[in-house]
């Protein structure tokens, strides 16, 4: 077949129940354009890998990938990126909760910039009252950091160019917050980036959600983007409150106890060494570019 177009990722871990629907509404919605369809097994333990090894045997324009165990959501991503022939790479869930029948409209919108977000922002679109807040706050974060707002910032639907996408491979997680990092990465680099508005509804079979590990997951996630993406933002907050204990310490010093102590001392040092600690991660995150 000729070069294809676009190439759409599906990655699949424990999706028995949904990646059957889900390769039929893509062929479907696809159907006349140049693309062509991978499917990465990302270690599953349920039916998925037999499902998929039927599909590649039965169908020529689908092509199937396997981690012999699950490695994470981004790393099924990266697989699927790095064996796409296709100029724009699309990546969707297996899991029958977004909108399929827009992506060739996504895909044309992506002419013109570096990435199209589907954002589940549109009246329909229903959301998991367990993952609300701390996508609120994820949000909100991210937005900071990128100084604009982000109406979704890992939508699991979105389209970008693969030589873009490549660029970032090295900073880019094998855990859900792929498509977080790619985002910010995109945004603090000055790639033309647009949110389109999508529906979205409940997954199809059991959510993936492990409180207390995706806790843990979800407060590194955020010291780690404020620290690579913005650090002077990211450390300002504590720098400046550093800087009011040092003062009141230095005042007591010198007006009540007229001497000066090691508590103030260590406070100094302590703020110096922060300071100097955003002001190198700064200029090393300029000198890099993250390109």
């Amino acid at each position: 077949m000729p070069d294809p177009q676009f190439s759409i990722i599906v990655p699949c871990y424990n999706e028995q129940g949904a990646v059957e629907r889900t390769l039929e509404q893509l062929t479907r919605a696809v159907r006349g354009r140049a693309c062509e369809i991978i499917l990465v097994n990302d270690g599953s333990v349920d039916g998925t890998a037999a499902i998929l090894a039927r599909i590649a045997a039965q169908r020529s324009d689908v092509r199937v990938y396997a981690h012999g165990s699950n490695r994470g959501y981004g790393a099924a991503l990266k697989t699927g990126i790095r064996q796409a022939s296709g100029e724009l790479i699309v990546i969707i869930d297996a899991d029958g909760s977004y909108p399929i029948e827009i992506i060739p409209s996504l895909v044309d919108a992506c002419a013109e910039f570096d990435m199209v977000v589907g954002a589940r922002t549109a009246p329909d679109a229903r959301h998991s009252r367990l993952r609300a807040f701390p996508k609120i706050f994820l949000r909100i974060w991210a937005s900071w950091i990128a100084r604009q707002h982000i109406p979704d910032i890992n939508s699991g639907l979105r389209v970008f160019r693969r030589d873009v996408a490549m660029k970032y491979f090295g900073i880019l997680p094998n855990a859900f917050s792929f498509t977080l990092t790619i985002t910010l990465a995109m945004l603090t680099n000055f790639h033309a980036v647009a949110f389109v508005p999508i529906s979205y509804r409940p997954r199809i079979g059991r959510s993936k959600i492990r409180p207390i590990r995706d806790t843990f997951l979800f407060l590194s996630l955020i010291a780690r983007t404020g620290v690579y993406f913005a650090p002077i933002r990211f450390f300002a907050p504590l720098i400046a409150a550093l800087f009011v204990v040092f003062v009141g310490c230095l005042l007591h010093d010198a007006v009540v106890l007229q001497d000066l102590t090691e508590k103030t001392l260590i406070v100094f040092f302590f703020l110096f060494n922060m300071a100097s600690f955003a002001l190198l991660a700064d200029m090393i995150d300029k000198r890099t570019a993250k390109e």
